[in-house]
């Protein structure tokens, strides 16, 4: 479902100027110049209305966080509850508004740590694999700008989807380190931030399937 415009959506987000990466340097810098510090890069693509981003930003302050979301729209919710977190801003996230197509002109090669894929868009009709963030085409987009040893953490409610993964990290040759097929109830259900999508749909017994890939 595509979801309504915003009202005055790009004031919105103009107001949370200070949280966003506005223009992505081209050509391709060291994602650390959007930060105050330096600290391993993780990088959620596609980051929804931000839970996530800013749970994980917040529990893990060792890293510095980059959410990227492709629809100004819905990139509006997740800056908006950045800057209005209840405990405290976290001042090492970042958000940028687009296409993942694009990562390789603005991330120099093999400068992101971590990679999240939180409940992407499966894409299930025929002939449309490609446009999958699982695809081997996206995958050796992230190999090029993560580290050697750089991890991908995949989550989805979409068990076709999980499956095509599972495909497509082995013919990229990748190692699957852990993976799950219910990962609420498997033993790192404790250390997991929900979405606001997997709230709500584990909230109805719907399983989540999950898997981490070392590159």
């Amino acid at each position: 479902m595509r979801m309504r415009r915003k009202k005055h959506g790009a004031e919105r987000i103009a107001a949370c100027s200070e949280i966003l990466i506005e223009n992505p340097s081209v050509p391709a810098v060291s994602p650390q110049v959007y930060f105050q510090t330096e600290k391993p890069i993780c990088l959620e693509i596609g980051c929804g209305k931000g839970d996530f981003a800013v749970g994980m930003s917040s529990k893990h302050p060792e890293s510095n966080w980059i959410a990227m979301e492709r629809v100004p729209d819905v990139a509006c919710l997740a800056l908006e509850k950045a800057m209005n977190h209840k405990d405290e801003r976290p001042d090492n996230l970042r958000f940028l508004i687009g296409d993942a197509r694009n990562l390789s002109e603005w991330f120099l090669p093999h400068s992101v740590d971590a990679i999240y894929l939180n409940f992407s868009d499966p894409w299930p009709k025929k002939g449309y694999a490609k446009r999958r963030l699982t695809h081997e085409g996206f995958l050796e987009l992230y190999r090029s700008v993560l580290r050697e040893g750089g991890m991908l953490y995949l989550k989805t409610d979409n068990e076709g989807l999980f499956d095509f993964s599972l495909e497509q990290f082995a013919v990229c040759g990748l190692e699957i380190v852990w993976q799950s097929r219910d990962l609420h109830a498997s033993e790192k259900a404790a250390d997991n931030v929900m979405t606001e999508y997997e709230r709500n749909f584990s909230s109805k017994g719907q399983v989540i399937f999950s898997a981490w890939v070392k590159f």
